[in-house]
């Protein structure tokens, strides 16, 4: 049975700490309760008062932190001082008995790889912390002035007083350490590479008339895995000409030294951009740095082709989209007026579960939705007007027949824009397939009685024309790249495109595959060659490959002499099982060592970013926004926090991926 308390007067007792504790006795034993919390800890005289002074720096009720208070000493200068925190941990089971120390009087800052907590040997890390700070500012968007905003400040303190605050400038300077440190990993992770690089280039709109330039890099490593990493995000001129704009390009590439490594590059569909790409094109030509004479180098957007087709065919049933769009107002003005329309609805039978609703002007996908839901009530709408003469929007039944054939198509341009979005993961073979029932579906509206459907579906395959000009080659090849199609899915296609013409657009196909191999087989050997030479053994014996001239000469005459290459074997092999969860990286990894030059070609045809949009992206009209908080920046700062957003993000799926860690436990060596 416990004993009586007995508390004990502690106003003799010198420590200021006993203003905050009881002393009572139980018996024999002396403890300190809490004030606070009630925590029982030792009250002995020879416990000594350091055990409750780091009580009360985690005590979680009391609610005002006399840091200095606790913590100072006498004989030295409260910048001197700190103080050991415990842990908070959830579980309050845990806490019982954990007792934080009082450590020697000296700040020190010193840094670990542990991601446990900011504790370092017993003392708070404010190193660690700042850039924990400026890491949840960068990969979340936060603006830089939050360090100064009084609630953050007030949450900070209470949190942890210790944490000495920062300044807009602190913080700022904390993002640029961040930004190059990981610029320089990103570096080393293009300088390993073992294939080629593309590019894609995207517009941004900042605050004002502002213009970003961002380019991104594309690839696959060594381990078959796709890598996407923002390379630059540049403040242009909208003044600026051609010709500065593909200057301000190649220095990118040249600051990167990723010139000789360039593949491909993919703009949007505008002939401002196809001249820029001409320009970087000729210049990397002149130094020999393309493949097959960068056939494949210009690519242009899928996804901005779907796009601009699709604001096309919305474009021409605008005034029956307007009616549309008012007559759904009307019907969702009031309760009445829904429950009217209801009644419409049950009166000529539609039984449909779905709602109208009005569309987001900036995203073309959700105009086709509210189309699309708005057909399924058309006979209620016709049938408004009767029983509503104040009703007068109600589309008429040729509009009403004109607008579903578009509906039908954007259906589809919707479904293919979800497939080239709806993964971080797609790779250039999926796309041939799609591109090709938009071409066949425009080819079949051009041949139309409608006079209204054929004019139109010649202006759309206009535009698609200039597209699958530049890119059908990139297209076909990489579908010959995928094992479960080769060469059998152009021979299916092509006929239906192009139908007398088929054979001879398929031999200009295998003939760029062909020359594309040789070069990929030259650039190999010469790869080797640079590797090689000049390499000694530890016994001073000359171990240099004398017969790599030999080895393109034998590839050189293979054809002559029926030697095939694996590229031969390749296609004369059966499909692969066709299936929904192929992983054609997986394939090619394994499939490497049988193919070795066509596994590298595979590597960077695959690795081209047909459609750059993204799932957030691939519907909305016009450039990306950036962020109004980051607009107001500096140029350079908002470069650094768009890079660096990128590469932590892209670090934290492949964290993820690899373990199942939280993206905030991701520590950074700040030496």
């Amino acid at each position: 049975m416990e004993n009586e308390a007995v508390i004990i007067d502690s106003s003799r007792l010198k420590s200021v700490v006993w203003k905050d504790f009881d002393r009572v006795k139980f018996g024999e034993n002396c403890v300190a309760m809490c004030k606070h919390c009630q925590k029982r800890l030792s009250g002995s005289s020879t416990s000594g008062t350091s055990h409750l002074r780091n009580h009360l720096v985690r005590c979680r009720r009391r609610l005002n932190h006399d840091v200095p208070q606790l913590v100072g000493t006498r004989g030295r200068k409260k910048k001197e001082t700190t103080v050991a925190v415990a842990t908070v941990c959830v579980d309050q089971q845990q806490q019982v008995g954990q007792v934080a120390t009082l450590v020697q009087p000296k700040i020190e800052y010193a840094f670990t790889k542990d991601c446990s907590s900011n504790l370092v040997n017993g003392y708070f890390d404010q190193k660690r912390s700042r850039f924990d700070l400026a890491r949840m500012i960068i990969m979340h968007g936060y603006p830089l002035q939050i360090v100064e905003d009084v609630g953050f400040k007030t949450f900070v303190r209470n949190l942890q007083p210790l944490f000495e605050f920062v300044t807009f400038d602190g913080v700022e300077g904390d993002c640029m350490q961040i930004y190059h440190k990981e610029k320089q990993k990103v570096s080393d992770l293009l300088d390993k590479l073992p294939g080629k690089i593309s590019l894609s280039a995207d517009m941004w709109t900042g605050k004002g008339e502002a213009k970003y330039l961002c380019l991104t890099a594309h690839c696959i490593d060594d381990e078959w895995k796709i890598r996407k990493k923002i390379l630059n995000f540049l403040l242009v001129d909208p003044s600026h000409t051609e010709d500065m704009l593909s200057d301000v390009i190649m220095m990118s590439l040249m600051e990167w030294d990723i010139d000789r490594k360039l593949f491909s590059m993919t703009f949007d569909t505008c002939s401002t951009y196809d001249n820029i790409i001409c320009k970087i094109r000729d210049r990397l030509s002149q130094s020999k740095f393309l493949l097959c004479d960068g056939q494949l180098f210009h690519v242009s957007c899928a996804g901005d082709l779907i796009k601009h087709m699709a604001q096309d065919a919305l474009e021409a049933v605008s005034e029956v989209t307007h009616k549309i769009r008012e007559s759904i107002r009307y019907v969702k003005s009031s309760q009445a007026m829904q429950e009217k329309f209801n009644e419409m609805a049950q009166l000529v039978g539609i039984n449909s579960q779905k709602c109208l609703f009005l569309d987001n002007a900036l995203q073309w996908s959700s105009t086709y939705f509210m189309i699309d839901i708005a057909l399924e009530f058309k006979d209620a709408f016709s049938l408004l007007p009767e029983h509503d003469p104040v009703y007068t929007m109600c589309p008429s039944f040729e509009e009403w027949d004109r607008v579903s054939p578009i509906a039908s198509y954007l259906k589809l341009l919707i479904e293919v824009s979800n497939i080239f979005t709806g993964s971080n993961h797609v790779t250039a073979n999926t796309h041939f397939p799609e591109i090709c029932e938009i071409h066949l579906q425009l080819i079949g509206w051009c041949h139309k009685s409608d006079d209204f459907i054929s004019s139109l579906g010649m202006k759309m395959k206009s535009r698609f024309d200039e597209y699958w000009k530049k890119c059908s080659l990139a297209l076909a090849i990489a579908s010959i790249l995928d094992p479960r199609f080769k060469m059998k899915l152009i021979e299916y296609y092509y006929p239906r495109i192009y139908g007398n013409s088929a054979p001879d657009c398929i031999e200009i196909v295998s003939n760029c595959m062909k020359a594309l191999h040789h070069d990929h087989y030259i650039n190999s050997t010469l790869a080797s060659d640079g590797q090689n030479n000049g390499s000694v053994d530890g016994a001073g014996n000359d171990t240099r490959d004398r017969l790599t001239g030999f080895d393109r000469f034998v590839h050189e005459t293979s054809q002559g002499a029926n030697i095939k290459t694996d590229l031969d074997k390749y296609l004369e092999e059966p499909l692969f099982p066709r299936s929904m969860d192929f992983n054609i990286l997986n394939w090619w990894k394994v499939h490497t060592p049988r193919y070795p030059i066509l596994s590298m070609m595979a590597q960077n045809i695959l690795g081209i970013p047909l459609s750059k949009g993204t799932s957030d992206s691939a519907f909305n009209v016009g450039d990306r926004v950036l962020d109004s908080h980051w607009s107001i920046l500096r140029s350079n700062t908002v470069q650094a926090l768009m890079c660096a957003q990128d590469w932590m993000q892209n670090n934290s799926e492949d964290t993820k991926s690899s373990a199942n860690t939280s993206p905030l436990a991701i520590c950074y060596d700040t030496s």
